[in-house]
Parts: structure tokens; sequence; C-alpha cells
């Protein structure tokens, strides 16, 4: 069977020539005239419900329904109901018989992003559906029947979260009957220059001005940027451009001016590719949190520092020979020295080995004297846990938004059923 991509990509608006969208659109076009099950892998931002929808639209169950679900977005105690519906009474709140997904769209399509996120009971359930098509609402005791294809969509290592128990791996080898990877913009970068033409001429008719150019220089930048949010973060940064910039050419100095964090370098870390995909899941978001906590570390760790080299140079005080503190640096270990950069130190300093040893004073503020004051003192090591790091990144974060959960989990970069779950563990309410 010839297949026309350049049809297909003209139909649903796909934009690219990478060899790896080829390949993962060909075989959405193959598989979309069977019943198979099908499970999208990528990351966020590339495009996935996409691929659903021309699986759906070149399917025999394209005049009937489809419906995108986001299984991330639905609470935990809620899920069941929504995709396969609850009798009256059944909870609380429960004052009428209501039908679920899987019932509202038999004989059509079902699309299930973000199914990783799944809650495990639920698994349960959907697997049940997919071996023999049946299901029973909520508070019910009546087995009902449903013909729905479904394709699920994730972002992160399944097989990682079946390894950790978080996954049923009956429902992964279920799934993943056929499965197809969209590949990441940093993966496709040839397409990144068409794909910012299409979206700047997209805003200039949407905001009726001419469309915004980029010039050589700025056009290496974007394909050398890693683009983590992918071709939604493109499309941002192409309508941004067209509505900031007052100049039509783009050059590489003023997209500097208007998007500096394409001039930043992210910190090197390992990627746990498993199969592929990504970054894997919660380790991932627990990583991210932790560097979060580290950079501020770093920075209250430096103004102390600063204050003491202050208030010995404005106490006109000496400070002692820093053997002592390289002993203890040192037994901290060299991931601590790498990490945390010295400030620089004050020529007031003496030299590292002096002539004249002084022995150093404290100032009694109480008595404002010169007296000689010496206070016992110990070095404790007492690491943080990693629960406790991440339950003060997650207060903060809270904190700072006001107990918006949604940019609280922005800003940590993790999912809002992640967050929601994390607050309750850490009875953060």
């Amino acid at each position: 069977m010839a297949i026309n991509l350049q049809s297909i990509k003209a139909r649903f608006g796909i934009v690219g020539t990478s060899p790896l969208l080829d390949a993962a659109l060909e075989t959405a076009v193959r598989v979309a005239p069977t019943d198979l099950t099908v499970l999208i892998n990528g990351e966020s931002g590339v495009g996935k419900e996409v691929f659903s929808k021309v699986i759906h639209a070149l399917s025999a169950r394209k005049h009937s329904d489809f419906i995108a679900i986001n299984c991330g977005a639905i609470p935990e105690g809620t899920i069941n109901s929504e995709l396969f519906g609850h009798e009256k009474g059944a909870f609380t709140g429960a004052v009428s018989d209501r039908k679920g997904y899987f019932e509202t769209v038999n004989g059509g399509t079902i699309f299930l992003d973000e199914i990783g996120e799944m809650p495990s009971d639920t698994q349960a359930y959907l697997l049940r559906v997919l071996e023999t098509g049946e299901f029973i609402r909520v508070g019910a005791s009546r087995v009902e029947r449903t013909d729905v294809r479904v394709i699920a969509a994730t972002n992160v290592d399944l097989q990682e979260r079946v390894r950790k128990g978080k996954f049923r791996e009956d429902l992964f080898y279920r799934l993943n009957t056929v499965p197809i990877r969209v590949p990441a913009l940093h993966e496709r970068r040839e397409d990144i220059p068409v794909l910012f033409r299409k979206f700047a001429t997209d805003f200039a008719e949407k905001y009726r001005m001419q469309p915004v150019r980029l010039d050589d220089r700025a056009e290496l930048v974007l394909e050398n940027y890693r683009w983590p949010g992918n071709i939604r973060e493109l499309k941002n940064v192409a309508e941004q451009l067209s509505v900031l910039s007052e100049e039509r050419s783009i050059t590489a100095e003023s997209l500097q001016q208007i998007m500096p964090q394409m001039f930043t370098r992210n910190l090197p870390m390992r990627i746990d590719q498993g199969s592929g995909h990504g970054p894997a899941g919660s380790e991932f978001q627990e990583r991210e949190i932790l560097y979060k906590v580290l950079f501020e570390m770093k920075s209250d760790l430096n103004d102390l520092k600063s204050l003491i080299y202050e208030l010995v140079r404005s106490n006109n005080l000496h400070m002692p020979e820093l053997g002592n503190y390289r002993s203890i640096q040192h037994g901290l270990g060299s991931a601590v020295q790498e990490d945390f950069e010295p400030v620089e130190r004050p020529a007031y300093f003496p030299s590292d080995e002096p002539s004249n040893k002084v022995t150093p004073i404290i100032i009694d503020p109480v008595r404002n004297g010169t007296t000689p004051h010496y206070d016992k003192s110990e070095v404790e090591d007492a690491p943080l846990a990693m629960d406790e790091i991440e339950k003060e990144a997650i207060r903060r974060a809270l904190k700072k938004y006001n107990g918006r959960r949604k940019e609280a989990a922005e800003e940590l970069k993790i999912s809002e059923r992640t967050l929601y779950r994390k607050i309750k563990e850490y009875n953060l309410q």
C-alpha cells in the first residue's frame, strides 16, 4: 500500500521532513485501518494527540466519536466514574446515574494521554476493557459492554515504572501492541526553521502584521537550543517575537534581548534513556527539585560568606588560618567543592602561610570590648534527607504562588496530579 505522507501532513497540519517524523507518521497510517491498541511515546509538547487524530481519521471508526482524556488532570477519586460511569448513590455527590466515556464513545476512539499517571485500580479496570470489552459502573453490579479503540500516550518511560511497581506489567504489554515514538524537536533540528516560518505566518495573519523573519545567526540559535517544551515552546516563541519585536527581521542580538533563556546552557545531567523515550518520570522530577534547592542553598552560602567577610573587615579583625577550614571542606567530598563556587577572597586577607600568626579575636557586642572570647564549637555532618529537600521545595513553591497548585506544579516541573499526591504525602494542606 503506497502511503502519500505529503497529503496526510497537509491534511492534519504536520510540518517537517525529518526521517524520524516520517517513520512515526508512516507507522500511524499503517496501523490506522486496524483495531489494534497503540501506545504513543514522546516528550511533552511533541504533538502526540495529533497522531491519535490521524489514526482515528484514517480508521473505520472515523464517523464515530473521538475523545481525548488527560489521565493526569482527573483526580484519583473521580477517574473511575469519569471513565466507566457510576450509579446513583454510589458515593457522596452521585445524585443520579451517569454514563462514563467508555459507554458514551461506544464504537469510537478514546485517546488516554499521560497514561502513566493512571491510578493502579483504574489500570485493572482498563485492562479488563481492553481484553474483554466489559466494564462495571461504580456502585453497580451489572456488567456493561463496549466497543472502543484505545490509543494511549505517555511522556515517561513506562517500562521503568513497571520495574518500580507503579504500572501494571500486563497492562503495559496490552497497550504496547503497536508502539509509535514521536521524535522530540531537538532530534529533528532541520524542521525548526520551517516550523518557525509556519507559526510566524499564522500569527501575522492573526494579528494583522508582517511576519517576522530570522537571519542566519538567529536561525542557528534556534536550531541549537534544547527546546524542552518542544513544538509547543517553539510556537510560543514565534508568537512572542511576532508581538514584542519592533523589527520584522530578527537578528541574534535582538533575539538575545527578547529571549535570553536561549543563550543559557543547562546543567549537564545524565538522562535515563531506557527505551529511548527521555527522562525516567519521577526520578527526573525529583532531580529537578533537588537542583533548585541546591541552587538556593548555594546562594544562601555565598551571602553568608559575604556577611562574615564584611563583619571581619568592619571590626578590623583578622581571619584565622585556613588549614582547619580546608580539612573540613576536604571531608565534605569533592561533590561540594565542585558544586559551590568559592567567593573571591578580599584583599585584606592574610596570605595562606603568614609569617606572623595572629590569634583570632571575637568581639562581644554586649561588652563592646576586645576581651578574647572563645566558644567551643564542633562540626556536625547532618545531611538533609531527600524527602525533606523535596518537601521544602514544594512548600516554597506553594507559598510563592499563594497555594495555586497549577503554577506551583509548573515551577517544580511536575504534573498537578503528582503535586497533589506529594501535598497529601507530606501533609502540606
